[in-house]
């Protein structure tokens, strides 16, 4: 029983041994006949033999307390003793420790299981990242032996180390010849730049006032001239109004931060959906915004937009929002993971609680880490806060591995190509703080602490938090310790409390002061707090420290500052003995106020201590270790001022200038920002003629016009900018609106910008061989043409599909349509992009789309890769499963013809497989699983949809997409946003969608909510009125 570890455990033991001995008697056999034998586990054939007898306590020790939770068992236990009667008492005790202890070798099952993928997981990872680095390190040996010239990638600002701005000279050199736009993503949680409401819900924590200050600070250093921070719009009675504001503007900290030249930061609230997190919305405000700041700063319209410097996406959901965003802006993407997928899957499954099927309904990790791993591929930095966080938690992911990301740098840095790979770079930047509030009057003398300890009267009043924290000593003068934490088991407080309680010397020298978050009643506490609170008070009392220790019940957040103050004046010690701690904002907070600190070597705190130099580092299951240092520090007085004055003059590394300077060095020094003609191209034409002014702004800048017309207390230099921003973009609105036109061009309605809708066909009409099913196809398009017919005009039809844009054509004229009929082709599943009016016999695919979607293409080094990944009956090389199909292929789409679904694997499996390698592609199977197209990142079938409305102006709203009940493996993407998706049930007989996801993957109910009003199914033979009623 004493392997139990709580007290209170040993007395429920007592009780079923006395149970057993009480009432067993006679009725043994009888119990025993009425409980089930149960089955033998591996690990317990010879214990199970054994047992003659079903023993509660065997089990009850043996198998559950030494491995289960034991809060679990407590509450089961309350219902248990509950009972009156002794019969049914010890019937119920009986089935209780079975169903535990079956929980218990679930857990075990559960345990083993995961284990056993985790080993195989890593094997894997090591044996791919060990394949690509002997490759490039061949190919690296090889241009060696050419002797050839390296000039494929210039090596410039690209190195280990980023250039930082260290001075104010450098920083107004940088705003002079810098006006940048910084885009800030964080969808999830409620949003606003004051009184945020932080601990509302689960989402609503320490990410909600990181981004908030992340914009306030980036708007204040010089060189940026706004920064926009995108997340959800939420209309609802349950929160508060301001919520659904569509813009907040975000106060800079104090007045004399306000900058002269206007720049100014902005909560921007978009409008998504349910499952959607639709990158639409955010694309058409960036777009509008991007257009009046250009022609704001260059005082006329017709200027080139000033696109974003930088897409950043904050945790799993914005990050593959970023993701989308930045391939279709063609500008560089930082991501933040703040919490991830792959980490939060192993700690569950390590607890045992629960199997892998009921994870996954319950929290959708897969969808999770998809998104995650959609933001690295995209993704040219990934800021961590600790190196503890690159090293185990993304080196779990498909898409980086640290090996061969040091490889490529290597390779870029010295000229030679990357054959195709990217990896990001992965860079630590602490978030910063603000240091405000922190008193730099304080130099430790403990003036204050006498006046309130002291006999005389206080001259000024005190904190009334020092007189709760030091009405707990017999002798406040002692140097304080001081531990502030949640009462957690991993914050380990009660091996500090025993390291404490076993050292004569450190109880005569020191007080220790536990601030472990507030109580009323320890009993009424739920989950381990009140587990750790119980243990804490016992220990206090096991080793007499009344009079030593405070640990009082209540304390507020504006107490915190005080507590710290009250621990230096006494020159004292902070100390974190988490057993890992992720980052250590505790250790930062300390030290601003000049306390050394003592704290874990696992995990944040060893980058912290590295970077201020204030404290020591402590195995946290080491309580002598703690003890010693906590000695070292409280006793010598020389060692103890060292290091007070090495965390005061260190401090400014967490603060949010140094963070904002460090995190713009990074991105100028690893984001490749594309050349002017390579980024997004927007006509100047307006294609919104004869709209009113106000109408033809996003539902974001109508919202700043409102909030600058009625605010009174907005900054004139930002109020000017923004109504600047405002009239630039009207009158750019009234410059460009054309003339009335006659030309036969512009009264056929094909001239670019002239339509007021889409009607996208989307429908993948194959037969069984992969060939297009002619009937099917014609169906489908007299659908769609009669529709646009009917609408006069005024709706063009874009032809979207996973064929060629030969195959496209002749699939058309097959079917009696005129390809010139179609304002787009959108063919080999987003890869290529024509315009069949313009000339019908060239059919040529759009230069400058080709080089929109050439984002990390890695061209002809993929090629190979895929056949030999793809085939399945693991990995065995099946010339025929995959062969490249030339004739389909083109310069940005590697086709492969398939021989069947059986003998290939699907688009998550062999794309995992790529990204492991360094390839960043979309993988599409289309004609009826017997074509696979490799596409580069940036092209889809959905991608060329948004390019088609910026370059044409026409909004998403006006957008229809026509997709059967099956299609390709793309499909589903085409079902969600801000479009309007028809759905035509059984015009498609044979799909691919069967070589999607395997079995482990997520659903595409997590993608996709069919419920959406924007999603309707059609009946057969809808009338061309209907669909447009619909539409």
């Amino acid at each position: 029983m004493a392997a139990a570890g709580n007290e209170w455990i040993n007395g429920y033991l007592e009780a079923i041994l006395d149970t057993g001995v009480k009432l067993r008697g006679g009725q043994q056999q009888q119990q025993q006949a009425a409980l089930p034998r149960p089955l033998p586990a591996p690990a317990l054939e010879e214990e199970t033999a054994a047992a003659v007898a079903y023993s509660p306590t065997r089990y009850f020790v043996e198998e559950v307390v030494s491995r289960f939770d034991d809060r679990d068992l407590h509450k089961t236990w309350t219902k248990v003793v509950a009972t009156r009667s002794s019969q049914e008492r010890n019937n119920r005790l009986e089935n209780l420790c079975w169903r535990i202890w079956h929980l218990a070798r679930k857990k075990k099952q559960v345990e083993w299981e995961y284990s056993r993928q985790l080993a195989r997981r890593r094997q894997e990872l090591e044996r791919v990242s060990r394949e690509a680095a002997e490759e490039l390190s061949e190919g690296e040996k090889d241009r060696a032996a050419d002797g050839a010239a390296p000039a494929v990638h210039p090596p410039a600002r690209i190195g280990s180390d980023a250039r930082m701005i260290v001075s104010d000279e450098e920083d107004e050199a940088a705003k002079d010849d810098r006006n940048l736009y910084i885009v800030l993503i964080s969808i999830h949680g409620l949003v606003r730049g004051e009184n945020m409401e932080l601990g509302r819900d689960s989402d609503t924590g320490g990410q909600v006032k990181y981004v908030v200050e992340l914009a306030r600070a980036l708007a204040a250093t010089p060189g940026v001239r706004r920064v926009d921070l995108l997340t959800r719009q939420i209309s609802s009675p349950d929160v508060d109004w301001t919520y659904g504001e569509p813009v907040e503007m975000i106060t800079r900290a104090t007045s004399a931060d306000a900058d002269a030249d206007g720049s100014a930061a902005y909560i921007v609230r978009l409008p998504c959906g349910p499952r959607d997190n639709s990158w639409t919305a955010p694309l058409a405000h960036v777009t509008d915004v991007a257009r009046a700041l250009g022609d704001q700063l260059a005082a006329g319209a017709g200027d080139p937009p000033v696109w974003p410097y930088v897409v950043h996406g904050h945790y799993a959901d914005a990050a593959e929002v970023a993701a989308h965003l930045a391939s279709a802006l063609n500008v560089p993407m930082v991501m933040t993971g703040h919490s991830l997928g792959r980490n939060k899957l192993e700690q569950l499954l390590k607890q045992g609680r629960m199997p892998r099927d009921e994870i996954e309904a319950t929290y959708r990790i897969s969808r999770r880490v998809e998104a995650e791993e959609t933001g690295l591929d995209a993704a040219e930095v990934v800021v961590t806060s600790t190196k503890q966080e690159v090293e185990e938690q993304w080196g779990l992911y498909d898409g980086f591995d640290a090996m061969v990301e040091r490889k490529l740098r290597v390779r870029r840095r010295r000229g030679l190509s990357c054959l195709g790979r990217y990896m990001p770079r992965m860079v630590v930047i602490p978030p910063g703080m603000d240091f405000s509030y922190v008193d730099a009057q304080d130099d430790g003398d403990g003036g204050d602490l006498q006046m309130l300890i002291g006999p005389g009267k206080a001259k000024k009043p005190l904190p009334p938090i020092w007189s709760e924290v030091l009405r707990f000593f017999t002798n406040p003068h002692k140097p304080m310790i001081l531990a502030l934490s949640r009462p957690d088991p991993k914050k380990n407080v009660t091996t500090l409390l025993k390291a404490y309680g076993e050292s004569r010397h450190l109880r005569e020298l020191a007080n220790l002061t536990l601030i472990l978050g507030n109580r009323d009643d320890i009993e009424e506490m739920s989950g381990g707090a009140g587990t750790v609170l119980t243990a804490v008070l016992k220990l206090i009392d096991r080793y007499d420290l009344y009079g030593q220790v405070a640990y009082p019940k209540h304390h507020k957040q504006t107490d915190v500052p005080h507590i710290y103050r009250l621990a230096a004046k006494t020159k004292g010690v902070f100390i974190n003995p988490a057993l890992v701690e992720p980052f250590g904002l505790t250790l930062i907070e300390a030290a601003a106020y000049g306390l050394p600190v003592v704290a874990t070597k696992n995990g944040g705190p060893v980058d912290i201590i590295a970077a201020l130099h204030n404290g020591l580092l402590v195995d946290p299951h080491d309580a002598a270790a703690i003890t010693d240092a906590l000695l070292g520090l409280l006793a010598d007085k020389a060692r103890w001022l060292e290091c007070r004055r090495n965390g005061l003059r260190n401090i400014h590394r967490f603060s949010w200038p140094h963070h904002c300077r460090l995190y713009l060095s990074h991105v100028a020094a690893n984001c490749d920002h594309p050349a002017p003609h390579q980024l997004l191209r927007v006509p100047a034409a307006s294609p919104r003629a004869g709209a009113a002014d106000d109408g033809s702004l996003s539902d974001s800048l109508r919202g700043l016009s409102i909030s600058i017309d009625a605010s009174h207390d907005v900054k004139a230099g930002a109020g000017d900018s923004a109504a600047a921003i405002m009239d630039a973009l009207r009158r750019r609105r009234a410059a460009d609106r054309p003339a009335s036109s006659s030309s036969p061009r512009a009264n056929n309605g094909h001239a670019p910008g002239r339509r007021q809708g889409l009607l996208v066909l989307a429908v993948d009409c194959y037969g069984a061989d992969g060939r297009p099913d002619a009937e099917q196809t014609k169906k489908a398009l007299d659908v769609g043409l009669s529709a646009a017919a009917a609408a006069g005009g005024r709706l063009g039809c874009v032809l979207a599909t996973g064929m060629t844009i030969a195959e496209a054509v002749d699939a058309l004229r097959a079917c009696g349509a005129d390809p010139a009929g179609f304002d787009a082709l959108v063919c080999s599943s987003g890869a290529e992009l024509c315009y069949p009016w313009k000339d019908v016999a060239a059919a040529a695919a759009d230069e400058e789309y080709a080089g929109h979607v050439a984002f990390r293409w890695p061209g002809e080094h993929v090629r190979a890769a895929v056949p030999r990944l793809g085939t399945a009956n693991g990995g065995a090389r099946d010339a025929d499963a995959l062969a490249v199909d030339a004739a389909a292929s083109s310069a940005h789409c590697h086709a492969y013809a398939a021989a069947g679904a059986s003998k290939v694997k699907k688009v998550d499996s062999i794309r995992q497989s790529l990204r492991m390698r360094g390839f960043r592609c979309n993988l599409v199977y289309t004609r009826a699983c017997t074509r696979l197209n490799v596409v580069p990142l940036a092209a889809s079938r959905r991608r060329a949809l948004r390019y088609l409305s910026i370059q044409w102006g026409i909004d998403l709203s006006k957008v229809a997409v026509l997709v059967g009940g099956k299609g390709d493996t793309d499909r589903e993407l085409l079902l969600p946003g801000l479009h309007r998706t028809l759905v035509l049930p059984g015009l498609v007989s044979h799909g691919s969608e069967e070589l999607l996801r395997d079995q482990d993957g997520f659903l595409a109910e997590d993608v996709v909510a069919m419920d959406s009003p924007n999603i309707v199914t059609l009946t057969e033979d809808q009338a061309a009125a209907d669909i447009l009623k619909a539409i």
